[in-house]
């Protein structure tokens, strides 16, 4: 039978594991209280939108040991696995560099300017709202994911959409922290729709070693062509090393070296075991007690990068974490931003 309200399903004791797929603006909250209700669960990618959601969903999954697993399917690929290895290797020499991308083409007109309207007979628009602040209803903020994502307040816009399905890569085949600093710059320059989120992005990550970028835009498709013969694409990863260039999207990759530094492209043996599918891989470690390998522990490093450079952004200055405390550094006004203000639903 379904619920009105998800808090009346966690009350029951016949139920093991939940999966949220709710949009976005929902995804914590409803994570965080299956976790104190014991329940193990599968949440749909972006995890969380803000910087203190991305932690205390954390803390939550270590604080009751649940089993978690984030729905960025991508990561049950055999291609990532191999981009993983190949990586890993060494082959690449140092990585000073890696650069990310999504590119899409929406504009001008993006999902239209359908008018807000009352809300359907049988849709509570107040509690589907829920935390976030109250407006009024539009049909192009329910009609689907993509036209969501065109909304700031429920979505975070179209890199935390994207970006945890593309940025997965260096953050596993690199074993990445936190980021020590964000700085993102951006804005709606050409889309004229009902939707409020940005048409172009540039993120920059600070780490220890190197840096990472990150490149969204909706109103150009073009993408740089890599190698020979090949058309450009809409995604994907480029891992520098000193010693050649990687890149991968979702279901290729390609190596290109550096002049004579690199004499053997030849890919490492396979050693990272197949996904038996990223929602089987969740349920069998259900019974296991492992944690699958995409889990909440993993993905919130994720998640906070993401949060860190919508912040950076709404700012317009960089944004300075560290990674051991788990704070915002030398920004009040960022820190304060960086925890949402719940509407009580």
């Amino acid at each position: 039978n379904p619920y009105r309200d998800y808090r009346e399903m966690l009350q029951r004791d016949d139920i093991d594991a939940v999966i949220i797929a709710t949009p976005p603006h929902w995804h914590c909250l409803i994570a965080v209280d299956a976790c104190r209700a014991g329940k193990d669960i599968y949440v749909q990618k972006p995890m969380t939108l803000h910087v203190a959601e991305g932690l205390a969903l954390k803390r939550a999954v270590r604080k009751h040991k649940i089993i978690s697993q984030v729905g960025t399917q991508i990561h049950a690929t055999q291609n990532y696995r191999r981009v993983v290895e190949f990586v890993q290797s060494g082959k690449l020499g140092p990585v000073s560099v890696v650069r990310t991308f999504n590119v899409m083409n929406q504009g001008p007109n993006g999902i239209g300017n359908a008018p807000d309207t009352p809300a359907p007979k049988g849709l509570d628009w107040d509690l589907w709202v829920g935390p976030a602040p109250m407006r009024p209803f539009n049909p192009l903020i329910v009609a689907s994911a993509y036209q969501n994502c065109s909304f700031m307040t429920f979505s975070g816009g179209w890199t935390p959409g994207m970006a945890p399905h593309i940025i997965d890569l260096p953050f596993w085949a690199l074993g990445l922290d936190y980021p020590t600093a964000a700085s993102c710059f951006g804005g709606r320059y050409v889309i004229q729709d009902v939707g409020d989120a940005p048409d172009t992005q540039e993120v920059l990550w600070q780490f220890p070693k190197f840096t990472m970028t990150w490149f969204m835009s909706l109103v150009n498709s073009f993408a740089f062509d890599f190698g020979r013969g090949k058309p450009a694409r809409r995604l994907g990863v480029y891992f520098h090393g000193v010693n050649g260039t990687l890149y991968a999207n979702y279901g290729m990759h390609q190596v290109v070296p550096e002049g004579d530094r690199m004499k053997d492209t030849t890919p490492p043996e396979p050693s990272i075991p197949p996904s038996p599918g990223h929602e089987r891989e969740w349920l069998d470690c259900i019974k296991s007690r492992r944690q699958p390998s995409c889990n909440v522990d993993y993905h919130s490093k994720i998640d906070v990068a993401i949060a860190l450079a919508n912040l950076s952004m709404r700012l317009g200055r960089t944004i300075h974490f560290d990674p051991k405390t788990e704070r915002i550094v030398g920004d009040a006004e960022a820190a304060r931003l960086a925890v949402p203000e719940y509407r009580s639903p």
